[in-house]
């Protein structure tokens, strides 16, 4: 987040609140999508979006301390969310610009499908400040809608309205890259977008819970879901116009968002609401150590099922039940001609053996297919090859086979074991999951 931008106050809350139809289909004093019956978004896995931000540490590492504008670590960073969305089934783009004279990348994802005049944006910004990872600041907002985007692919799910992510470049230098993304958009495009929502520092380590107040179907979204949780929420005013929504809002698109607080101290009071100490709500605001230990796991667990929750209630769609899906989206890296490893889901709940027709979603990052044996493992040993060391120069297996598993009891721990068989090339497990239909 950049608290250095001068707060702007914008004429635009009528226009806001006019927009209001767009985002539910009611009034401005309707309750939010779910009383209509939307389909409930799944829970965030704490463990996927945590490694989302292991994976953004090692880049930044890897490049220099930081991932910040014009430096190779957010480039890097860009790349390794597109791959991603890529194998996921997003259309992507990344929209370059330029700022302190180096190439700023946004990258921007559509989901297909939905009503293209009726557009559910979320957003985060992928940079961080060149003194620090930016692991809460903001690779906590950006894992954490990587992770809502992942689990719309894996639902297949078909929304009413179109949604579209968004990681914006160089937000540390004064929101550029949303700016630019905004200012030429045309005019037409703008208003096909009906809420855009941002996620600016979701994990703080001393954390509050903080909504915007800009659009009250949008606010009113996030403090039910909170309120289901029995956490009390406060109005969102340290970075108010500070991030990433305010060329949104400048431009009368209705915006919301999450925060969990930066260099501001923590009140008593808000001590007595939320646990934590009289000190400042992120201690390493712009600092070195906001690393993988700068987070606080309870907040970015809820912050994360909380942009689900909106994301699925505010695109007020339908999903067609895949069937019963276990899975496991932790990466697991893939040693370059070693030891077998695996990624295992636990199956509970299903009656009697796994079906003739057992699905198997596999998700490999790999520079050379041709290297890998792919097998699913029963839970009595049984072994299942899936692949062995097919398909010549192509890279990764994104890819899903049927396997007749009636012989085997469905409950208990599958495993997708994969080995790499030759020498120099690298990979890692991106996901693996099992659906009975």
């Amino acid at each position: 987040m950049n608290l250095s931008v001068p707060r702007r106050v914008t004429a635009v809350a009528a226009l806001a609140a006019l927009a209001l139809g767009g985002l539910t289909g009611t009034s401005a004093t309707a309750r939010p999508a779910e009383a209509a019956g939307a389909a409930a978004a799944p829970d965030i896995s704490l463990t996927a979006v945590k490694q989302h931000l292991t994976d953004l540490q090692s880049i930044a590492t890897a490049n220099g301390g930081n991932r910040a504008h014009g430096r190779a670590g957010y480039k890097a960073s860009i790349d390794f969310v597109k791959a991603k969305l890529d194998a996921a089934g997003y259309t992507t783009s990344l929209q370059t610009f330029t700022t302190s004279g180096a190439t700023g990348y946004n990258l921007i994802a559509d989901w297909p499908g939905g009503d293209p005049n009726q557009v559910l944006m979320a957003g985060s910004h992928l940079d961080s400040v060149s003194s620090g990872p930016g692991i809460n600041d903001n690779g906590s907002g950006s894992a954490a809608i990587l992770e809502t985007a992942l689990a719309v692919s894996r639902a297949g799910y078909q929304p009413s309205k179109h949604l579209r992510f968004a990681w914006w470049g160089a937000e540390e230098l004064g929101l550029v890259g949303s700016k630019y993304y905004v200012n030429n958009l045309p005019s037409t495009e703008r208003s096909k977008i009906k809420g855009y929502l941002n996620f600016d520092m979701i994990g703080s380590p001393n954390p509050g819970y903080f909504v915007y107040d800009d659009d009250p179907t949008i606010e009113q979204t996030f403090k039910s879901y909170f309120a289901g949780l029995g956490v009390p929420t406060e109005i969102e005013t340290e970075g108010d116009g500070r991030s990433d929504h305010a060329p949104f809002k400048s431009a009368g698109v209705p915006v919301g968002g999450l925060f969990t607080g930066a260099s501001r101290v923590k009140t008593s009071a808000q001590v007595s609401k939320w646990g934590g100490t009289a000190t400042a709500f992120d201690r390493c605001y712009h600092s070195s150590c906001d690393t993988t230990s700068n987070i606080n796991d309870t907040a970015l667990d809820r912050n994360s099922d909380a942009v689900a929750h909106a994301i699925w209630t505010l695109s007020a769609g339908s999903t067609t039940p895949p069937g019963k899906v276990f899975e496991n989206t932790a990466d697991v890296s893939i040693p370059d001609n070693g030891a077998a490893v695996t990624s295992t889901v636990n199956v509970t709940g299903v009656t009697g053996n796994a079906p003739s027709n057992l699905s198997v979603g596999v998700d490999i990052v790999h520079t050379y297919r041709g290297d890998l044996i792919v097998d699913l493992v029963a839970p009595d040993g049984s072994v299942y090859n899936l692949h062995n060391r097919s398909g010549g120069s192509a890279d990764n297996i994104v890819q899903t086979f049927t396997v007749n598993a009636s012989s085997e009891v469905a409950n208990g721990a599958w495993k997708l074991r994969v080995q790499d068989k030759a020498s120099y090339d690298t990979g890692y497990i991106n996901g693996f999951k099992l659906t009975f239909p």
